[in-house]
Parts: structure tokens; C-alpha cells; sequence
């Protein structure tokens, strides 16, 4: 996944654009009530506030469950729309079709929401389009914890207990959550890819770095 699509396409300009169109929409619609009701009371009182709310939220990038929940609906809709397709790095789909078809298990453990996982990888630039049917299995902060704990890891093995911890392989461009799999007992390496953070010093050469799935 090119991650300045989600960071800086998909999470923040798209979702903030089409922000005040749906809340002026969707604000009285019992289908939308579950996103709206899910926002403290204070910010629910009218669209100005929740607007000003995830605004701020957004600025600070705060990971929390009701705006997630309200990015995942915004994103759903613009993918149902054709707005949004999740572009991929060119070795990505081909790599991730023969581990399934070797029959590696897939799985994802992301930050974002499995609702919001689930839409990226059914929308992809790729062909065919839909990547889901090769992931086995989805984890986020909700379902596994924090992904900067090792217990987290932990949990994710436990829900698979035919694979042993040391043969899973977890990659991220993040070394705190490499780091974090490794402690778990998990084999794990970090993904440098063009548009992702700058490493901190010294994760070159302690952690293993690899730049393409080819290199897996």
C-alpha cells in the first residue's frame, strides 16, 4: 500500500472534504445515527461542533474508535462512489497471490478499523480489484491491541494456535511495532518504502530492512 494515500489522500483531504456535505445529509437519518450517537454528547449538539471536533482530532492524528468508525462510513462511500481506489506498490498483488496460492496465510494488523482495512483491500488499483479473498484474518487496535505491545502480537498468534509464534513473519514500516513482534517471538523486518517516515537512527543494521516483497 502506498501509505501516502491513506495518510495523505484518504484520511485527511477526502475525509474532510466530503465531511459538511454528509453531516448537512445524513444528520437526522436513523442509519447514520450509530456514527453520530457514538461522539461524546458535548460534540453531538450540532454539525459546526462534531465538524470542529474531528477537525481537531485529525490535526493531532487521534487513533480513536468513534472516528474511526465515522472514517470508515466516509471511505465507504466514496469507494461505493468510485472515488477512492487503494493504490498498491507494483510487487504487492503479485507477491500476495502466490503466498496464497503456496499456502501462506495472510493476515493484516493495522492501526485503521477491519471495516476500514476490508475496503482498502477490496478496492485496490490491482486486477482483479478485490483483494480480500487471500487475507485469512484481520487485527486492529480493538482486536489485538496496540500495535507498539508485544502482548498484542501474543493475542494475534493465540487466535491461530496451528502456527507456532516463531513462524509467523509480521512487516511494518514502523520499528517500535517490529520491535514489538520480535519480543512476542515473532520473526519480523521493517518495510522501507518511497513516501514512508524517515527510520530513526540506529534501526538500520539492528532490525532487518527489506524494500520490496520480492526481498520476503
Amino acid at each position: 500500500m502506498v501509505l501516502s494515500f491513506v495518510s495523505g489522500f484518504l484520511i485527511f483531504p477526502y475525509a474532510l472534504r466530503v465531511l459538511p456535505k454528509t453531516l448537512e445529509a445524513q444528520w437526522d437519518n436513523p442509519d447514520f445515527a450509530k456514527y453520530k450517537d457514538a461522539f461524546p454528547p458535548e460534540y453531538r449538539t450540532s454539525k459546526d461542533e462534531m465538524t470542529s471536533h474531528i477537525r481537531d482530532l485529525m490535526d493531532k492524528d487521534v487513533k480513536i474508535a468513534y472516528l474511526k468508525s465515522l472514517q470508515g462510513y466516509l471511505w465507504k462511500e466514496g469507494y461505493a462512489a468510485g472515488n477512492l481506489k487503494a493504490p498498491l506498490f507494483p510487487d504487492v498483488a503479485d507477491k500476495l497471490h502466490t503466498w496464497h496460492q503456496n499456502g501462506f496465510k495472510i493476515m493484516i494488523y493495522s492501526s485503521g478499523s477491519v471495516p476500514a482495512q476490508k475496503l482498502l483491500f477490496k478496492h485496490t488499483n490491482a486486477e482483479p480489484s478485490d483483494l480480500t479473498p487471500l487475507i485469512s484474518d484481520w487485527f486492529d487496535t480493538v482486536n489485538a491491541g496496540l500495535k507498539t505491545e508485544a502482548r498484542s502480537y501474543n493475542t494475534i498468534a493465540e487466535s491461530h494456535p496451528e502456527v507456532p509464534i516463531g513462524e509467523w513473519l509480521f512487516l511494518s514500516d514502523n520499528a517500535k511495532e517490529v520491535d514489538a513482534a520480535i519480543a512476542a517471538g515473532m520473526r519480523s523486518m521493517v518495510v522501507q518504502r518511497p513516501g514512508n517516515p524517515e527510520l530513526p537512527h540506529g534501526v538500520i543494521g539492528r532490525l532487518p530492512l527489506i524494500e520490496s516483497f520480492g526481498q520476503v
